[in-house]
């Protein structure tokens, strides 16, 4: 057993317990710190989402990348042990480096050596916008804290380059949108058994993320409900530079589904100005990507986050999303949806995260099997 000793990043005046960085002041297993990206253009052809976590508590490093383009979901995941150095943030071929903090990033991606077409990618991210707080999160299953979050967003853009199947897809601002999260806490990692949180299981989860950038304004809305309708967790934020920020009252969404599912095709998001002015966002989804496919959030079938997988696991996959029955389990977890908005006449391009299990009375959902008419 190796001797436990001080961190790279012991160096820094940043300690807020009396333990080494390396150490967390909870011992749960599930705890986590993790990034993820969303880069799209404005046509809908292509959605690269790209993320990376750390589960200091399960000794775990993993990172993960798709790219949709047509029907095709090109992904990358890679997971190791963690090591000692915290400002290291690669695993495998996938890499983040923080150049300014809250300013510019570099994403980076290696091709399989053996494939020469695999996915691979080089971007710079730029923040238009200051970095904005969203609540705190919390969820319970009866009595149990299972989820403790907090998390900031972050409006941009990318410039770089996107290499796949014998492509080269550059990436340009103007052209591209870049949003991006951080959080950390306690979420959970699969394979710790619910107890009596089993008799605590939802009738029905609604849940909305939308960071929505424009060119002199960043919006960011947050919607969770359940069953009834009662909302656990509410923001609707408009952030511009020089101004301070202006809370938009209690968002409501009216949603476009596809016929004969929970697949958004468009929405309204009803906000209200300072002066208590009605405002409308427009919604129109361009690309679409469920994150239990590729991208490792529950419920996955294959890989998910924070799960040991040994040292120096790699995996690259490509689905094919043109048949929803290929991928069953995707319908009952958190879609990315690409999407342009319109506000006050202004045209606007971000993220339309969406995910709507179970029985939801303001949608008219009944049950898990309820879809759309």
């Amino acid at each position: 057993m190796p001797q436990d000793r001080p961190v790279p990043l012991d160096e820094y005046p940043v300690h807020q317990a009396p333990l080494s960085m390396k150490h967390l002041v909870t011992g749960d297993r599930n705890a986590y710190d993790r990034c993820i990206f969303h880069v799209f253009d404005h046509q809908g052809r292509a959605l690269l989402i790209a993320g990376l976590g750390v589960y200091p508590n399960a000794g775990v490093i993993d990172a993960y990348a798709t790219l949709r383009i047509g029907d095709r979901l090109h992904a990358v995941r890679a997971s190791d042990a963690l090591t000692d150095d915290r400002m290291n943030l690669s695993v495998g071929p996938l890499r983040v480096t923080v150049d300014t903090p809250l300013r510019r990033l570099t994403l980076h991606c290696a091709p399989d050596p053996g494939d020469p077409n695999s996915l691979s990618y080089d971007m710079t991210w730029h923040a238009d916008f200051p970095a904005l707080w969203e609540p705190h999160h919390t969820q319970r299953k009866g009595d149990r804290l299972t989820l403790e979050g907090r998390r900031f967003v972050q409006a941009g853009h990318c410039t770089g380059v996107i290499r796949v199947g014998g492509q080269e897809i550059p990436v340009t601002a103007g052209e591209w949108t870049g949003t991006r999260d951080r959080s950390w806490g306690v979420r959970p990692i699969p394979g710790e058994e619910a107890g009596r949180g089993d008799e605590y299981r939802p009738e029905g989860f609604h849940w909305l993320w939308v960071p929505a950038r424009f060119d002199d304004r960043f919006l960011m809305v947050i919607t969770q409900e359940d069953a009834d309708g009662y909302r656990t967790l509410n923001e609707a934020v408009l952030v511009q530079d020089g101004h301070p920020d202006i809370q938009l009252g209690w968002p409501q969404t009216d949603i476009t589904y596809r016929s004969g599912t929970r697949h958004p095709e468009r929405a309204v998001i009803h906000l209200t100005d300072k002066s208590r002015k009605p405002l409308e966002l427009g919604v129109e989804i361009l690309a679409s990507s469920p994150l239990a496919v590729g991208a490792g959030y529950p419920p996955a079938d294959g890989w998910q986050h924070g799960t040991w997988q040994g040292r120096g696991w790699s995996d690259r996959q490509t689905y094919d999303l043109s048949d929803p029955a290929a991928h069953p389990m995707a319908a009952f977890g958190v879609t990315d949806h690409a999407a342009r908005f319109t506000l006050d006449g202004q045209t606007g391009y971000g993220i339309f995260e969406h995910g709507s299990f179970g029985r939801h009375d303001p949608s008219g959902f009944t049950d898990y099997t309820s879809l759309a008419p």
